[in-house]
């Protein structure tokens, strides 16, 4: 099995080009000469409709399909509505790939997380550690929908000869992240707090859990420059991971963004809040074999995200839409 060659006149849908991921994915390809780009808002076609999905597809035929849409968020939006998120995921998923199948699209690029590794897998974290232990209770609902889609192409290999291929970012920021107060996850959430707290003059910040679990943070554009470097040199059944290889606790990444919003008070933690899983970062050998590495660095990624969200405080994300930032709108 040999995958198509990546070519610029290639036409890519990117589903969910207007979320984190997809508008990150939309940037990087323009700016490498992928001009033939199938784009859908919500209103053009809800990918959780399976009838609607495949007569877009078969009226647009991309030759390349990179699926960054999904219904995501935070421990509090997983705790709030995990059978949201698994429905939500699984019908995307399902009218994607199945339509994606029917018309036998040569390429296709399943986005899925992190979150689908054992929680107490050994870190730093490969790829077949997947399905070796039990999952993180918070984001179980997520996770095995994302499981389902890695399985999904994986069968879609096996049993037509395609060569699609699956990513699991590790967490994700940058611009065009969703900064609900409680639908967001980690990062956009500490960045709100603590540009309203600096806004405000209040004395203290309260985070969620003991502020001692580690993670990886990588920047969307990053994953974006990853993802092509995948359609160009992978082809195999495995997911490949994307990440940076360095980690932070939640303690110390408070403090990056709180002095990064100019906040000079307090920072308090709350232990009878869920920490999540205890560490995580990824082992990102297969990727940098290929030939690539992460290129912003947090503490620069962070300053310019929150640039980036001064900049957007009035656009309609600030509503306060609960829903996952990356589902198609």
């Amino acid at each position: 099995m040999r995958a198509p060659e990546f070519t610029r006149s290639a036409k890519i849908f990117v589903a969910g080009h207007r979320g984190l991921v997809g508008s990150a994915l939309v940037r990087r390809l323009r700016a490498t000469g992928h001009h033939d780009l199938v784009l859908a808002t919500s209103s053009e076609v809800d990918l959780r409709d399976r009838g609607a999905t495949a007569r877009f597809l078969l009226d647009r035929r991309p030759e390349v399909i990179v699926l960054a849409a999904a219904r995501v968020g935070g421990i509090a939006a997983n705790a709030a509505a995990p059978a949201d998120f698994l429905s939500d995921n699984l019908r995307i998923q399902l009218s994607v790939l199945d339509a994606a199948r029917a018309l036998g699209v040569p390429r296709v690029l399943f986005l899925g997380s992190s979150c689908i590794y054992p929680r107490e897998a050994r870190q730093p974290i490969k790829e077949s550690a997947l399905l070796t232990g039990p999952l993180e209770p918070t984001n179980a609902a997520y996770a095995i929908a994302k499981i389902a889609g890695i399985t999904h192409v994986r069968s879609v290999r096996e049993q037509d000869g395609l060569p699609w291929i699956t990513a699991m970012p590790t967490n994700l920021y940058g611009p065009g992240d969703n900064f609900h107060p409680t639908g967001s996850h980690v990062l956009p959430g500490l960045m709100r707090r603590f540009h309203e707290a600096a806004q405000s003059g209040a004395h203290s910040v309260t985070v969620w859990g003991t502020g001692t679990p580690r993670r990886e943070f990588l920047h969307a554009d990053d994953l974006a420059d990853a993802c092509l470097t995948l359609l160009a040199g992978y082809d195999g059944p495995d997911p490949v991971n994307v990440g940076t290889g360095r980690d932070i606790t939640i303690a110390d990444l408070a403090r990056l963004v709180a002095e990064t919003a100019g906040y000079t008070g307090r920072i308090e933690f709350d232990p009878s809040k869920p920490d999540g899983t205890p560490r995580k970062v990824l082992d990102i050998s297969t990727l940098t074999g290929l030939g690539w590495e992460p290129r912003i660095r947090l503490r620069e990624g962070v300053a310019a995200t929150y640039a980036w969200y001064l900049e957007s405080l009035d656009l309609p994300r600030q509503r306060g839409e609960v829903r996952g930032h990356e589902v198609v709108r």
